[in-house]
């Protein structure tokens, strides 16, 4: 049994080398800036991204010809003739123009050494209990170091360059931004700044401003040209931040007064200001697996561990260390004021990057927050919200006028501007009207985990919008039922009896079990409110309409209201298992031939060749999570870290894609707790191969957190934080489902023996 008054070991990436490429630098972030630090011991590249910088301005992209071509688009496909429907579809249901606004990078800030000697004992580090970057070698007989952290409470990005020799720091410093050619203008400021400033383009884009500002301990600088230079200094601070129209009138006033403030103050206490409130949300969580090797595999670097694991070794320890490093991408690229974390968290270093690192909204940007609220970081969850709230007066526009409905809505992308028109001409993903919808089930996950009527009672209106439109959008089949047309199963295709293909359909399966959690949200929200009765009976009889999950030929969900075979059957969306994860209308106990179905989903998927990408992996480990299969869940980390992970942990669809960890780390901890089912079930997928271990400060809904100790994967003790009074229904240890009497405040344990209690049993 794990001692559980010892303290967790520290979790680092470290390297014996620097960065080569950008994928295998180190992120650090305070949620609107963030940097990827490359540590070459000649020439340090730190490539910057802001939050808030994007490509042009808002507007209105709305197509004004969908409402008058809707009843054709639906007669066509419930005609069973999709080809026509979708050319139809993509002349009068694309976004006009078709593409939305994109992220871009703020630039690069290089640092030129000048040096040319040999380095030794180098060694390149992410410290996640301290959102710290380092860097140190030796040359020339001197010990040269680097730190660099991000700090939210003031604003700046910090570097410190220090030496153990006197007067061993020098460098030129410039920015660096496309080579050039998507930069305005370069100045300096003073002797020890210097500045870049321009506009993103496009009509209406941002504009922006970035600086960089020297204190130095010894030494001197200066300016030429469009350069720093520092000389002879035995320790230098550098202060980088940047402002954009997005949030200020005055970029430029913005970015210098958060420098100037920093720079007041000693690097001593600016480090401990950015520890003291980083850590008052990473150290929440603590999680030690020490496997059952009793190998330490901590003395390799990060890579050579990773590289084991894509040989096939077995490193508990990376899957915490993995773990923890979601959760330290999610505090660095969400925190409040931020915008979310889009496709690429806020790390970005291409002006025209993939998939335009917008927020895909058929399930990516939702993949990034799955962890949010079990992993005890609900706080970075409220970027999401704002974006929500921030997309209700554009997609009160696109449900007017391009589906005639009332409420709001989104398709599959929407980016600064909160966009909700159609993105793409892409079939496939871009006509399918559910995006706000699955967003909005963030809100209600929120207050299921806390509790807090006072959210509710704010977040039910956007709630209720986006039931609405839903309502509206529904159009009564054959048979009486309820369906939405058009839509699509993202991003899948079926295949009709003639041979004929089609993408857009009368009712995907994914979309009855989104519209079901929303309604079901919104019923019970206005029941704990005590309002809108006249509205719950409306959601309720329009629930009794929906079709319900079916299963197939083969013994799987079906993914579409007819049982076609799929183009693609190895498909990486496997978006009809909603209803499992990240729904709950899929349960072991409750719906055990839906379970058994959506197992056999999940098996034909991976024999052809499903789970490819790496948010697709991820998301297949909360899938054998909750179907309680610790060997699957196990075998589907392993996979991720093996082949689906770059050397700086960073997820790889490929390319880089950041829902992958935070869909991996989701996933761990939903093989640790579950609470979907008005239960928190305690280790309900954890395999007994991963040894011994614990958890401190998982948060399971009903206000509960959970701290756990486990031998060869069964549970040694257990203790429950109760944040309000009621009853806890605990699975797990025993036979069946236990209750126990909780009041707010207080903490309740549970010891071995547990009577016939084996982790591993489902």
């Amino acid at each position: 049994m794990v001692d559980v008054k010892q303290a967790a070991k520290p979790h680092k990436l470290w390297y014996r080398k620097p960065a080569k490429d950008w994928n295998e630098a180190l992120p650090v972030g305070n949620g609107r800036l963030g940097a990827m630090v490359f540590g070459d011991v000649g020439r340090e590249r730190f490539q910057l991204n802001e939050d808030s910088l994007w490509y042009g301005g808002p507007r209105d992209r709305n197509n004004r010809d969908a409402l008058q071509n809707l009843p054709k688009i639906r007669g066509l496909i419930l005609a069973g003739r999709p080809r026509e429907a979708q050319e139809l579809a993509s002349m009068a249901l694309t976004g006009i123009p078709e593409s939305q606004r994109h992220y871009v990078p703020l630039g690069d800030l290089l640092l030129d050494f000048g040096s040319s000697g040999t380095a030794s004992e180098y060694r390149r580090e992410l410290d996640l209990h301290s959102g710290l970057a380092r860097v140190s070698y030796l040359q020339d007989e001197a010990l040269f170091t680097r730190e660099v952290f991000a700090s939210y409470p003031d604003q700046v990005l910090v570097i410190r360059l220090t030496a153990d020799r006197p007067g061993r720091i020098a460098f030129k410093a410039r920015w660096n931004r496309g080579q050039w050619r998507y930069m305005d203008r370069i100045d300096s400021w003073g002797s020890d700044g210097i500045a870049m400033a321009g506009s993103s383009g496009g009509e209406g884009g941002i504009a922006y401003h970035a600086a960089v500002k020297a204190v130095l301990k010894g030494g001197s600088s200066r300016t030429i040209g469009e350069y720093l230079l520092v000389d002879q200094a035995d320790e230098v601070i550098l202060f980088v931040a940047a402002g954009t129209s997005f949030r200020s009138p005055d970029p430029e006033g913005a970015s210098k007064a958060a420098i100037e403030s920093a720079a007041r103050r000693p690097y001593g206490e600016l480090l401990e200001r950015h520890r003291s409130d980083y850590r008052s949300l990473f150290k929440r969580v603590e999680l030690e697996i020490k496997g059952s090797d009793g190998g330490d595999k901590e003395v390799l670097a990060t890579d050579e561990r990773l590289a084991g694991v894509q040989r096939g070794d077995d490193d508990p320890g990376l899957v915490s260390l993995y773990f923890q490093f979601g959760r330290y991408l999610l505090i660095s690229s969400s925190r409040p004021g931020s915008l979310p974390a889009n496709l690429q968290g806020i790390w970005n270093p291409h002006f025209l990057p993939p998939w335009d690192s917008k927020f895909t909204i058929n399930i990516n940007a939702q993949m990034n927050y799955w962890p949010a609220e079990n992993c005890n970081l609900a706080e970075c969850h409220l970027p999401l919200f704002d974006l929500i709230e921030r997309m209700r007066e554009p997609g009160r526009t696109t449900a007017a006028v391009m589906y005639g409905c009332r409420g709001f809505t989104a398709h599959h992308n929407t980016d600064l501007w909160a966009d909700t028109a159609p993105q793409d001409t892409y079939p496939p993903s871009s006509f399918w009207p559910l995006g706000a919808a699955w967003l909005c089930l963030h809100l209600w996950e929120h207050y299921t985990f806390s509790g807090d009527e006072a959210f509710l009672s704010k977040a039910y209106p956007t709630l209720k919008e986006a039931a609405e439109f839903l309502l509206d959008y529904l159009i009564e089949g054959e048979d009486g039922q309820l369906i939405t047309c058009p839509s699509v199963s993202p991003e899948n295709t079926y295949v009709l009896p003639s041979g004929e293909s089609g993408v857009l359909c009368a009712g995907a399966s994914m979309d009855f079990q989104i519209i079901s959690a929303l309604f079901g949200a919104c019923i019970d929200s206005a029941g704990v409110l005590g309002i809108d009765e006249p509205f719950r009976e409306e959601l309720a009889a329009a629930l009794n309409r929906l079709p319900q999950p079916a299963i197939g030929r083969h013994g799987q969900i079906q993914e579409w209201m007819e049982d076609y075979e799929e183009e693609e059957p190895g498909h990486r969306h496997i978006s009809h298992l909603f209803g499992l994860y990240p729904g709950k209308q899929f349960t072991p106990e409750r719906t055990p031939e839906l379970a058994a179905a959506a197992r056999v989903t999940l098996e034909r998927r991976l024999t052809h060749g499903g789970g490819h990408t790496g948010w697709s992996r991820a998301w297949i480990i909360n899938f054998w999570a909750r179907l309680r299969d610790s060997d699957k869940a196990r075998e589907n980390v392993q996979a991720l870290l093996g082949h689906s992970t770059l050397p700086n942990l960073l997820d790889n669809h490929p390319p880089f894609q950041i829902d992958g960890n935070f869909g991996g780390t989701a996933g761990i901890a939903e093989m640790l707790l579950q609470s979907h089912s008005d239960e928190l079930h305690l280790l309900p997928a954890w395999p007994a191969a991963w040894g011994d271990g614990r958890v401190r400060g998982l948060r399971a809904r009903g206000g509960y957190t959970v701290d756990m100790d486990w031998a060869e994967g069964r549970l040694q003790r257990a203790v429950i934080h109760a944040a309000q009074t009621g009853v806890c229904r605990i699975r797990g240890i025993g036979t069946g489902t236990v209750e126990l009497a909780v009041e707010a405040g207080r903490s309740y344990t549970l010891e071995s023996p547990f009577e016939n209690f084996a982790a591993a049993k489902h």
